[in-house]
């Protein structure tokens, strides 16, 4: 529900919170972070600041270290202490009890938001499947399930990291067309995806499936994820069980979890599906998720490489999409998860798949934008890149923008690739 705390005129007294391109006062993001004040404890992002929430006795989130315990209460605890901070940091009375609790973002570390218990991660950007599909199968990209089901994979809890954790170049077995047999050593085509993550938050019963008209609470909150593949690794294990060593080895999420409630002057119709396309099946079918149930969301990435860096030359962007190009809604997702009777728990972690948008500019990984890398990226230093090289920063970014409110962002979510282990 759109309310006061989504007004564009609300005023912020914390110093530049008021228009900034993230964290104005009408986001109020939650996290975990830690400062040379004490360990992890959670928080919320002001600005270029962030409060402490254990410092603040009317937020009863006490001396956690993870916010599994508040998203798992719900919406109605999650919505009250949303109007509580907007008070709070909205007027001045506060200011003089609240300043103390706020720490500066460059003197802090963040880190992972829950203890992410499972993972799994789907594959509901129309447009990435059908870019890979064509890859593959010219004729034939889709797979008959892919418009009746939305399809998703288990995977690896342990190796989610905060934005701003390298990634090393993993190694594994690769076999090319031309070789008899397959070898092992370092990936040789890394790629990024971009994604969008959604943390659970109420869970259900082992046995009892949410119904997709109940789905959407069941979503605490939104984060950005670069789920890293190797696309090399991934051609010769994935048959027949699935993506395994190539997606197992990291995955980056921006640390702050954007809630339902910030977004909710964000929602927006699922895109009618084209003619001749089915109908989903009734279990996965709710005319106001249909309605407002997907996110106008801009999504972008971002590449610097080593020497970009060292040359002080800004991370250039390399493709623009939008959340509205994923197939299935987020309750969707949830539904179909819980289906046979799976049971989700506050604190997992599910992602939506590879966003990419119609057209070249607009691929959210560099397997697509190059065709596989016949045609390299080119970048300002003359560099070019078909897949991804030691040294090199990616970088996502998410900014939901609408007429009449203020717009709110998601925070970077970086990280940059080290090289892989070296075996005797």
């Amino acid at each position: 529900m759109i309310d006061a705390t989504h007004d564009a005129a609300l005023r912020c007294w914390v110093s530049g919170a008021d228009g900034h391109a993230d964290f104005p006062i009408q986001n109020l993001p939650l996290g975990v972070f830690s400062d040379g004040k004490g360990g992890p404890r959670c928080g919320v992002a002001i600005g270029d600041w962030i409060l402490d929430l254990s410092a603040l006795p009317e937020t009863e989130v006490g001396s956690a270290t993870t916010l599994n315990t508040l998203l798992g209460t719900g919406k109605v605890a999650r919505s009250r202490l949303r109007a509580v901070l907007s008070q709070l940091l909205s007027q001045e009375e506060h200011r003089q009890r609240i300043e103390p609790m706020l720490s500066p973002m460059t003197s802090c570390r963040m880190h992972l938001p829950c203890a992410i218990g499972d993972y799994t991660d789907f594959y509901v950007g129309i447009h990435h499947a059908n870019n890979i599909g064509k890859q593959f199968r010219p004729d034939n990209p889709l797979l008959p399930n892919y418009k009746h089901v939305p399809i998703g994979y288990h995977g690896r809890a342990s190796s989610v990291r905060p934005s701003g954790t390298y990634v090393r170049r993993p190694n594994g077995q690769t076999k090319s067309a031309e070789a008899d047999a397959p070898g092992f050593g370092p990936c040789l085509r890394l790629d990024y995806e971009l994604e969008l993550g959604m943390w659970v938050g109420p869970g259900n019963e082992l046995g009892e499936p949410i119904r997709v008209g109940d789905a959407a609470t069941h979503i605490a909150g939104y984060c950005l994820l670069n789920d890293w593949s190797a696309r090399d690794i991934q051609a010769w294990e994935y048959q027949p069980l699935g993506p395994f060593l190539a997606k197992n080895f990291g995955s980056t999420i921006s640390p702050w979890i954007i809630t339902p409630e910030a977004l909710a002057p964000f929602r927006t119709a699922q895109p009618p599906r084209p003619d001749g396309d089915p109908v989903p099946l009734p279990y996965l079918m709710d005319a106001a998720d249909q309605k407002e149930g997907a996110l106008s969301l801009e999504l972008e990435v971002l590449i610097a490489t080593e020497r970009m860096r060292a040359e002080g030359i800004s991370p250039q962007s390399i493709s623009r999409s939008n959340a509205q190009h994923m197939y299935w809604t987020p309750a969707q997702m949830v539904t179909h998860h819980s289906s046979g009777g799976c049971d989700l728990r506050p604190g997992d972690l599910l992602g939506t798949g590879t966003i990419s948008g119609p057209d070249r500019s607009s691929c959210g990984s560099i397997l697509e934008a190059t065709l596989g890398g016949r045609e390299p990226i080119l970048l300002p230093t003359g560099e070019q890149r078909r897949f991804l090289e030691d040294g090199d920063e990616v970088l996502l970014r998410a900014t939901a923008r609408r007429d009449g409110f203020a717009t709110i962002g998601f925070g970077d979510c970086r990280a940059i690739v080290t090289p892989a282990v070296r075996y005797q």
